[in-house]
């Protein structure tokens, strides 16, 4: 099966370099889907949203994503996020909490991103949201 190069890395630090099949992320335009071979473009993620990386004889791997860029060369994928939580690493409880307390702080104009981020941690967790 045919591959491409991917680097995914955050602000804080690097999340998951090698080759994959398939990535999939939620940017600002909609769901995207890229393959080996796809056409260049830059796409800026949108806030709350998950990225999927199908790697080539390994479990994907899933990531809860706030805000960045995704860029398709020749060379393969670069996925540059703002914030990024590997699916592993979210601590469901703490992200129900912080969903129901941003759903609550109606007043606050901070609370629609925090209500994002919940989300999306939740489903990177594959929890409902």
């Amino acid at each position: 099966m045919a591959t491409m190069h991917v680097e995914f890395v955050s602000v804080e630090r690097p999340i998951w370099s090698g080759d994959a099949t398939m990535v999939v992320a939620r940017t600002t335009e909609g769901e995207l889907g890229v393959l080996p071979g796809h056409a260049p473009l830059l796409g800026e993620l949108a806030g709350g949203g998950v990225v999927r990386v199908q790697r080539d004889g390994a479990a994907e791997l899933v990531v809860a994503a706030h805000g960045g860029f995704l860029s398709v060369t020749e060379d393969g994928v670069s996925i540059l996020a703002e914030l990024a939580e590997p699916a592993a690493e979210v601590d469901v409880e703490r992200a129900r909490r912080a969903l129901t307390a941003a759903r609550a702080a109606t007043d606050d104009p901070d609370a629609k991103d925090a209500e994002l981020r919940a989300m999306s941690r939740l489903r990177a967790a594959g929890e409902p949201v």
